[in-house]
């Protein structure tokens, strides 16, 4: 019996092939309501929190040096725009440096534990209990140690950032079907093909949920360590407008805060995206149906 196989089907195009058809994908109209929809919520949100803010600055429920109203505070952002940008770009790069050293080393130490109980065993212990300590604590050490330079800042924004990544790592190479484990090692592959060709990418959309996280608390840990002991960055710049009860440079410094750390947030959201088009969470690729 002979058997015939198309030649559209061997080039794998499921359009070409008999009883597939090829769903047409989203229109950019579709895109932009599917954007509108996902956004509208947290903007109307935000939009009741400044209404209630600039309500009770306007009724003076609160003293203004307590809480200044959204027009000083936008004077401030406005006024002082190049003071604010040289500190914001200070704790930006403390912040991505700490962040990139998290994520190396994090990622080094998560792949030593998978495949090595022992290490695991040694480490996880370690990790947890350097965890639970607070930071803030111990950043005077780091000053002491490594002096008022930017070290102590990276060094802090590291640790906070590399227990998540850490974890979400383990998580995710550990999370793979054991039956594809089985079968790469049936075909011969070695544990390195392996690691490459299965485990890390099996263990993106875990690494990634951690990297989110991370990314934020990498911003926390830089502020911290200025709060200790630095003459720029941001959070100089708040614990200064903090001594001299100035409320609207304390609150345009938090929000830039914020500002930087949603920035970093979407940016690790979009390289997931463009990484990980493939994983269930984000299909919103043409799918194909038989008719």
């Amino acid at each position: 019996m002979e058997l015939t196989v198309s030649q559209s089907a061997l080039t794998g195009n499921p359009a070409e092939v008999a009883g597939v058809a090829r769903r047409a994908g989203p229109s950019a109209g579709e895109r932009l309501a599917r954007a509108v929809e996902r956004s509208w919520r947290p903007v109307a949100l935000l939009l009741v929190c400044f209404v209630v803010w600039w309500v009770i600055s306007a009724a003076e429920l609160v003293e203004p040096y307590l809480v200044p109203s959204p027009g000083a505070t936008v004077d401030v952002l406005t006024g002082k725009t190049s003071y604010l940008w040289q500190h914001s770009w200070v704790t930006t790069y403390e912040t991505l440096l700490g962040f990139v050293i998290a994520v190396a080393v994090g990622v080094l130490a998560a792949v030593v534990m998978v495949y090595s109980s022992t290490v695991e065993r040694t480490l996880y212990p370690i990790l947890l209990f350097a965890q639970v300590v607070p930071k803030i604590a111990i950043a005077p050490l780091f000053v002491v140690w490594l002096g008022f330079g930017i070290a102590p800042k990276i060094l802090i924004a590291v640790l906070i950032a590399f227990f998540p990544v850490v974890i979400s790592m383990v998580t995710g190479l550990k999370a793979v079907d054991p039956e594809m484990l089985q079968l790469s090692a049936t075909m011969g592959a070695k544990p390195w093909q392996t690691f490459l060709k299965i485990r890390f990418p099996a263990s993106l959309p875990h690494l990634f949920s951690g990297l989110k996280v991370a990314v934020t608390l990498a911003v926390t840990g830089a502020v911290v360590g200025e709060f200790v002991g630095a003459n720029e960055g941001l959070g100089y710049v708040i614990l200064q407008a903090n001594g001299n009860l100035d409320t609207p440079m304390l609150f345009a410094g938090l929000l830039v805060m914020s500002l930087i750390g949603v920035v970093l947030f979407v940016v690790v959201e979009i390289a997931e995206r463009l990484l990980l088009p493939w994983h269930a969470s984000r299909r919103d690729a043409p799918a194909t149906t038989s008719y």
